[in-house]
């Protein structure tokens, strides 16, 4: 058993051989009854699929937010 202390930012420092066990650096977080439960996750891309836009590369999502971005502020501007 490890202790771990919560910082005022709500942050705890998981042993390193815990997070070795883990294999992974992105885990869920869920309260069951009164134990705070971490399970690991190993292939984040499935939680992420919902958000995904198909055929699109990354470079091309990202032009595609850079875009909306600047559309929508100039659309602000305009109404002032």
């Amino acid at each position: 058993m490890s202790i771990a202390k919560i910082t005022k930012k709500g942050q705890i420092t998981i042993p390193a051989p815990l997070r070795k066990k883990l294999g992974t650096n992105i885990v869920q977080i869920e309260m069951e009854g009164e134990k705070i439960v971490i399970r690991p996750i190993r292939k984040p891309g499935g939680m992420l699929k919902k958000y995904a836009i198909e055929n699109k590369s990354m470079d091309e999502v990202m032009k595609m937010e850079k875009e909306a971005i600047e559309n929508e502020l100039k659309e602000k501007h305009r109404n002032r």
